[in-house]
C-alpha cells in the first residue's frame, strides 16, 4: 500500500466518502481506505486542488509554523526567501513592510526570491540561444516539473535543466552565507516536497501559516506602512507570479520561439500530451490557474479578485530594478530532473474483466464511463481497484441499482403491505400485498395522492401532528379486510413509512370466539336461572312442609304434656 503523504492529508472526521477531491485530482493521487481519502505520496504533485474543492473543509496541510518558529528561537541566522506574490495576498504594496515585520519574528534578513528568479531567467536565456531546444518548458513550477517527472517523461527533454527561483536563491544565499538557515515563504504547498529535496531550504511557511503567525503576535502590516515611506528597487522578475510572467521577465525575448503562457493542470496536461508534434514554443507552464497569485495556500484574493491581484503585481514588478548578485557569487543553477517511475501494478485485461464484472460491466456497453467515482473510465477505476487505491463499492450507479434491487426485492416479497409517501402524500413506491388489502385495482398508482387510492386517514394524522402513528385495528370498506397499521414519520427524507398487517383471520377468529362465549355465557345464565326457580320451589315446599311438622309436633306435645289435676 502507497505511503501518506507528509505534506498534505485528510481529516478524517469531515470527509465524508463524495469522491469529489478523486474527481478533481488531476493525477489519481488518492486512494479510499475505510471510507476515507487518504494521499498517494509516490503520485501527487501537491498541486493542492483538492484542498481547494472538499466542501467539507477536510483537507490539512502539514504546518512547519513550529519548526520554523524553533529555528528562529535557536540563535541560528535565518534569512527569508519572500516570493513576489505577497502582494496578492497581504495588506501591503511594499516589500520594506514585509521585510519589517519578518525581521520583529526573528529573521536575520529577508531577501526577494525574485532575485533567484532573475537569474533563473537569465539562464532561460543562454539555454535558448543555443537553439538545442525543439521547444522549452519552463522548470519554476514544482508541482509541473513532478507532473512531466512520473506523468509525461517524453517531454523531459524539453523540460529546462535549471533550478527554480525558490531554490536558485537559496544557492544564492548559501554561496554568501554557508551557514545561514533559509526559508522560503510562498502560497505553494508542492515548494515543501522542493524544498525537502533541494538539501539547502530549512523550512517552508505558507502565506496562510505566516498570516497565523502575524495574528498570533500582534503584528499588524497597516502599523507597519504608516511608519515608513515606500521604497523604490525592484525586479522584472517580480512578475513570476503572474500569467506571462516568466516571459514578461525577459529584458528581449529570444528569437526563434513563440512564447506561449498556460496555467491550470487541465491545460498543461493537453500541452503535454502533445509535447512531441509541437515545435518551436516556449511554454511556460504553472500548475495553478491565475499562476503563482492562485496557489492553493495563498490568503483569499483581494476586492477584485485575481484581477486585482495580477494588477498588483504589475504594479510592484514595474518599480524599477534591483541590482543581482555579483557575477562571481552566482552559483551552479543547473538542475536534473531525473523521471519517477511508479511501482503501480499493471493488470491483465483478465484481472480487469473481473473487476468490472463485479459491478455488472460484463461488456463495454456496461461501462457506462459517468466519472461519479473520481475516475475517468470505468476500467481506469478497475485498475485502481486492482492496485488497492479505490473499492468496488465506489461504483455510485451500480450501488444504486444493487439498493434499489434489494429494496424491491425486500418491498415486494415481505408478508406485509408498504408504501411509501412523500411528506405531500404522493404515492413513491407500494407493494402488491398493499395494494390487494387496500383493494387498489389501478396498474399504477405511483406519483398518485394517496387519497385518490385509500383511506389515508392515518398518514395524514401522522404528518399533521408530526409523529409516528400506530392502529391496532382499521377496517378496509373496499376489501372487507382488517389491517393493523403503522405509520413511520421519516422526518429527514420529508417521507411517510406505512406498513399493513393483514390481521382479517385474527379478528374473524375473535369474533367467532367472542359469539362462542356470548352464548355460553347466554346458556349458562339460563341454567342458572333455572335452578335458581328449582331451588325456591323446593324451598317453597321445605317451608310448607316444615310449617305442617310443627303444628303436629305442638299438637303432639300438648297431648302428651302432663295435666295439673294429674299431677295433684
Amino acid at each position: 500500500m502507497a505511503s501518506a503523504s507528509p505534506y498534505l492529508d485528510f481529516k478524517n472526521a469531515k470527509c465524508k466518502d463524495c469522491f469529489k477531491c478523486l474527481r478533481e485530482c488531476p493525477v489519481k493521487a488518492i486512494r479510499y481506505e475505510n471510507h476515507q481519502a487518504k494521499i498517494i505520496e509516490q503520485r501527487c504533485i501537491l498541486c493542492g486542488r483538492c484542498t481547494l474543492v472538499c466542501p467539507q473543509n477536510a483537507k490539512q496541510v502539514h504546518s512547519e509554523t513550529e519548526s520554523v518558529l524553533a529555528l528562529l528561537a535557536s540563535g541560528r541566522k535565518v534569512v527569508a526567501s519572500l516570493a513576489p506574490s505577497f502582494v496578492s495576498a497581504f495588506d501591503t504594496q511594499d516589500f520594506e513592510v514585509m521585510r519589517a515585520a519578518l525581521l520583529s519574528l526573528g529573521f536575520a534578513d529577508v531577501e526577494e526570491t525574485a532575485v533567484g528568479a532573475k537569474a533563473v531567467t537569465e539562464e532561460y536565456g543562454r539555454l535558448l540561444a543555443t537553439g538545442e531546444f525543439k521547444n522549452f518548458i519552463t522548470s519554476a513550477c514544482p508541482a509541473v516539473n513532478r507532473m512531466i517527472r512520473i506523468y509525461y517523461p517524453e517531454a523531459l527533454k524539453y523540460l529546462a535543466p535549471v533550478a527554480s527561483p525558490m531554490v536558485a536563491h537559496a544557492r544564492m544565499i548559501k554561496k554568501r552565507d554557508p551557514d545561514a538557515a533559509i526559508v522560503f515563504i510562498g502560497p505553494c504547498i508542492a515548494k515543501k516536497r522542493e524544498a525537502a529535496e533541494s538539501g539547502i531550504i530549512d523550512g517552508v511557511l505558507t502565506f496562510e501559516e505566516l498570516n497565523a503567525v502575524f495574528e498570533r503576535k500582534n503584528i499588524v502590516l497597516r502599523e507597519i506602512e504608516r511608519e515608513r515611506a515606500d521604497s523604490d528597487g525592484s525586479l522584472r522578475a517580480r512578475y513570476y507570479p503572474i500569467p506571462r510572467g516568466i516571459i514578461k521577465s525577459f529584458d528581449s525575448l529570444p528569437e526563434g520561439y513563440e512564447y506561449v503562457a498556460v496555467d491550470g493542470v487541465e491545460r498543461c496536461a493537453e500541452a503535454l500530451k502533445e509535447i512531441d508534434d509541437l515545435s518551436g514554443l516556449f511554454l511556460e507552464l504553472n500548475c495553478c490557474e491565475h499562476a503563482c497569485i492562485g496557489g492553493p495556500c495563498s490568503l483569499p484574493a483581494a476586492k477584485g479578485g485575481y484581477i486585482k491581484s495580477n494588477e498588483n503585481v504589475r504594479k510592484y514588478a514595474a518599480k524599477g530594478d534591483a541590482p543581482l548578485a555579483e557575477k562571481g557569487d552566482m552559483p551552479d543553477l543547473t538542475e536534473k530532473h531525473p523521471r519517477v517511475i511508479l511501482d503501480d501494478f499493471v493488470p491483465s485485461e483478465k484481472d480487469i474483466r473481473a473487476v468490472l464484472a463485479k459491478t455488472g460491466k460484463n461488456s463495454p456497453e456496461d461501462e457506462l464511463n459517468c466519472g461519479a467515482c473520481g475516475y475517468s473510465t470505468c476500467r481506469e477505476k478497475a485498475i485502481a481497484v486492482l492496485n488497492g487505491y479505490a473499492d468496488i463499492e465506489m461504483c455510485l450507479p451500480y450501488m444504486r441499482s444493487r439498493a434499489e434491487s434489494m429494496s424491491n426485492e425486500i418491498i415486494q416479497n415481505t408478508p406485509n403491505g408498504i408504501v411509501l409517501m412523500a411528506d405531500d402524500f404522493k404515492i413513491l413506491d407500494i407493494n402488491a400485498r398493499a395494494m390487494k388489502l387496500l383493494g387498489i385495482t389501478e396498474h399504477d398508482v405511483k406519483g398518485m395522492y394517496a387519497f385518490e387510492c385509500f383511506d389515508a386517514e392515518e398518514f395524514i394524522a401522522a404528518a399533521t401532528k408530526g409523529r409516528n402513528v400506530s392502529k391496532k385495528r382499521v377496517f378496509v370498506a373496499r376489501t372487507k379486510k382488517y389491517i393493523e397499521l403503522s405509520v413511520v414519520l421519516l422526518q429527514e427524507h420529508k417521507v411517510l413509512f406505512g406498513v399493513m398487517k393483514d390481521i382479517t383471520e385474527s379478528v374473524e377468529y375473535d369474533e367467532k370466539l367472542n359469539a362462542v362465549k356470548m352464548k355460553t355465557l347466554a346458556t349458562t345464565d339460563e341454567v342458572i336461572k333455572k335452578q335458581m326457580r328449582v331451588a325456591q320451589e323446593i324451598a317453597s315446599l321445605l317451608g310448607e312442609t316444615t310449617a305442617e311438622t310443627k303444628v303436629a309436633l305442638s299438637k303432639l306435645k300438648e297431648t302428651l304434656a302432663p295435666r295439673d289435676d294429674e299431677e295433684n
